[in-house]
């Protein structure tokens, strides 16, 4: 009787917690069925290299659901984050520079210029959130607004108007889209970049005060203020280091398109959240992991990659990423009502 309980409660908890892992599962398995040659080694890589990028964005929105917070302007960051490197990090041979005389420079300094200003931009949307109590949504809705008529103003210009900044210097195209030869299999620079990012974020979670701030925040504002911790500190700070994130992804983006305009970044923050969210980081803060939201990208990115590669359409697609979406919060919110 005990037995068959356990059984029932196993199989309870698997269609309510996990139904959104039997979901993606089947939808894997239907594109693998459709297609088998979708398990190549070369698709395998080229997964990789897609969700490299994507990890870093969506460990910066993690850490901003981590505190009860939600980050719109993320895609927004990114464009703008990437048409400012892309200007300066045009080949001196190409044609169609945005800035003909400028010198070559070294990648690091359109990189931090970019680092810089997300960090003063994540730091408005955390003053705003933190200090003037406005709620996270609005705050980086219209953050995300700004951002987009900003990086527009910037990228359509006189002479070349609105053309994709082309000619992105082959140091950082050969970086972005290169890799390690392990035989027939290649291990992409970014995905290297990207383990860096996942240990550096790991390590800042879960070994630091600040990591322990952040989870306290998330989980009780009011009994992390009472025990002495700077419950706005930790706001805006974590605003400002997600935004972090978003810089350094840009500029990899750059790299691996090997160009940017406007729409750069257009609609990531949608999927940053839904990968922290079917990695298990809840909606309503305080609980989440590094594992579990680059489970959550991969995921995500096998789904988009297989339904590209069996020619769903691109229509479709957003569907099926919407009703993802939603049934991963339905689920989150499930789980955060029995908790209560």
């Amino acid at each position: 009787m005990k037995s068959k309980s356990s059984i029932s409660d196993l199989i309870r908890k698997l269609f309510t917690e996990k139904i959104i892992y039997v979901v993606l599962l089947v939808l894997i398995v239907v594109i693998i069925c459709i297609e088998p040659r979708f398990l190549s080694v070369s698709n395998f890589s080229n997964i990789l290299a897609q969700s490299s990028t994507r990890i870093i964005i969506a460990l910066g929105a993690g850490m901003v659901l981590l505190v009860r917070g939600c980050d719109l302007s993320t895609g927004r960051m990114i464009g703008l984050a990437a048409v400012i490197s892309a200007s300066m990090l045009q080949d001196v041979g190409y044609a169609y520079r945005m800035y003909p005389h400028l010198k070559e420079l070294p990648i690091i300094v359109p990189l931090l210029l970019v680092i810089a200003l997300c960090a003063l931009l994540g730091m408005i949307s955390g003053i705003c959130v933190a200090q003037l109590k406005v709620p996270a949504i609005i705050a980086t809705l219209a953050m995300q607004l700004v951002l987009y008529g900003a990086s527009s103003i910037y990228f359509d210009r006189e002479p070349y108007g609105a053309q994709p900044i082309g000619g992105i210097t082959p140091r950082l195209t050969k970086l972005c889209t290169g890799g390690v030869k392990f035989g027939s299999f290649r291990l992409p620079y970014l995905t290297i970049i990207a383990i860096a990012a996942i240990v550096f974020v790991w390590i800042l979670w879960n070994k630091t005060k600040f990591g322990k701030y952040i989870y306290a925040v998330g989980g009780n504002p009011e009994a992390a203020q009472v025990s002495g911790v700077n419950v706005k500190k930790v706001l805006i700070e974590t605003y400002s280091l997600a935004a972090v994130m978003y810089a350094i992804a840009a500029v990899l983006e750059v790299g691996r398109i090997g160009s940017a305009s406007n729409t750069t970044g257009n609609g990531y923050e949608m999927d940053a959240i839904a990968s922290c969210v079917v990695g298990g980081v809840s909606m309503s803060g305080g609980v989440g992991s590094v594992g579990g939201i680059v489970i959550g990208v991969l995921i995500f990115t096998v789904i988009n990659y297989g339904l590209s590669f069996i020619g769903v359409n691109m229509y479709w697609q957003y569907i099926v990423k919407g009703l993802i979406i939603l049934l991963a919060v339905i689920v989150d919110m499930r789980k955060y009502a029995k908790r209560k």
